[in-house]
């Protein structure tokens, strides 16, 4: 009888062979349950979603390009015809991506020629040296090729991870494809493709009246994560089916942004990628806005600050980890300016968000925020309120205050703190989520 030492060496290496199978297998399978689980949909999503209609001048697609995403949409391509006018608006970040800087330098430009928009998720490519430029030329001239227009009219955006190189070949070689399935329909595959940790797709729409005839605005956006005031805090895509001059649109597109996403914030951190376009086809048979002294001017900026502020909202309730949306209002302030640091600096505030979370009634955390802001105060004319509850006031606590009322004011899902300063007339409003452990989860993998 042989030895086991004189097992034949053909078959120490099938041995060999099956354990190196069995290892491969193993290690699929701890990947397999290691993965990440899908995202929970924020518990403040809306419950129905509002079905955008066509607009005439617009044609939307989406398709799975794998830039990192496998198995889903993470790139969307908008085609608008002849005539439409664009106007931008786009983070302010030292450190802006390539993207953002080539979109500046286009957005200024008339032209009667139509236009494209393609955004990819997944990949920022920002802080990717003269790689980002080049990635951002690539994709504009397959785009151009493709559709026919000019690379000049051609808009990119990119949001997801920073510092690593963009894989646009993954996306050029995708255009075509993208070009064959424009569709008028296509605006909700357009909205999902742009999500990164959002849990929700982010959709706005509203009609305007101009004088008997019927505009619609129709509007999308991105963002969950590295939310803070310095233009956008997202991605933003307006599209409407007025004829609004390139001038006046980008006035109306400017001044409201500070009103609404502006005034939002998440996290205090304020991306690289930040981009806010509109696209107005000019389609729809009103009677052109050529100037903001226009007589339909006002109506049409009111039906924008709708959508505006409706996109802005939805960010902020799919911040990361959030289960609490709330709104700081100040009155009294010696200016707006004052009124506008004392509500970011409320709504920044991480003892003032943590508080919030675990339904807190620390009205202290305010008066801190108040403190820190760098706005005109005096103690004694602050007043503080939850809601319509009366919390401080003249320099202490409100004698009618009760820790039970604040305390059951705080269980709801959406809350107000009202803040009078007492000192002028100046007022402002900010929007912000709380802080939860799963905002932490969320971030401390990210990469992973």
């Amino acid at each position: 009888m042989a030895k086991d030492s004189d097992t034949p060496k053909s078959e120490i290496k099938k041995l060999k062979k099956k354990l190196r199978k069995l290892r491969g297998k193993l290690k699929d399978l701890r990947k397999e349950t290691s993965a990440k689980p899908a995202p929970q949909v924020s518990p403040l999503a809306p419950t129905e979603f509002p079905e955008l209609p066509p607009l005439a001048g617009v044609q939307f697609s989406a398709l799975a390009a794998g830039v990192k995403y496998q198995g889903r949409k993470d790139v969307m391509l908008a085609k608008l015809d002849a005539g439409s006018t664009v106007a931008g608006v786009f983070t302010r970040s030292a450190t802006r991506s390539a993207n953002v800087l080539d979109c500046e330098a286009k957005i200024g430009i008339d032209s009667s020629e139509g236009a494209a928009i393609i955004v990819n998720s997944g990949n920022s490519n920002a802080f990717t040296g003269s790689a980002g430029d080049g990635s951002v030329a690539a994709i504009c001239e397959a785009v151009a090729s493709a559709t026919g227009l000019p690379a000049e009219r051609v808009f990119t955006s990119s949001t997801g991870v920073i510092g690593v190189r963009l894989p646009h070949d993954r996306i050029t070689s995708k255009v075509q494809d993208l070009v064959d399935t424009l569709s008028p329909d296509g605006i909700m595959g357009a909205a999902e493709a742009i999500m990164t940790t959002d849990t929700f797709a982010k959709l706005s729409t509203t009609e305007v009246d101009l004088d008997g005839t019927k505009v619609r605005i129709n509007g999308i956006a991105k963002g969950s994560g590295m939310i803070a005031p310095d233009m956008a805090t997202m991605l933003v895509y307006i599209f409407t089916d007025a004829a609004v001059d390139r001038e006046p649109l980008q006035a109306m597109l400017s001044r409201l942004t500070d009103a609404t996403f502006n005034s939002i914030t998440v996290d205090g951190d304020t991306s690289t990628s930040d981009t806010l376009l509109m696209a107005a086809t000019g389609q729809s048979g009103a009677t052109p806005i050529t100037s903001l002294d226009d007589p339909h001017a006002a109506a049409f900026e009111a039906g924008l600050r709708t959508v505006m502020m409706d996109l802005a909202h939805l960010v902020v309730k799919d911040g990361e980890g959030a289960t609490k949306f709330f709104e700081v209002s100040v009155t009294g302030a010696a200016d707006d300016a004052d009124a506008r640091l004392v509500a970011m600096a409320t709504a920044n505030s991480p003892l003032v968000k943590t508080a919030i979370a675990g339904e807190d009634p620390n009205w202290g955390r305010i008066v801190m925020a108040i403190g820190k802001s760098g706005a005109k105060a005096d103690r004694d004319e602050i007043t503080i309120r939850f809601g319509d509850i009366l919390v401080a006031e003249k320099g202490w606590v409100a004698q009618s205050y009760t820790e039970e009322a604040g305390a059951a004011y705080m269980k709801q899902p959406e809350l107000v703190i009202n803040v009078d300063l007492g000192l002028g007339d100046g007022a402002a409003k900010a929007w912000s989520c709380d802080f939860t452990k799963r905002y932490i989860e969320i971030n401390a993998d990210y990469r992973s």
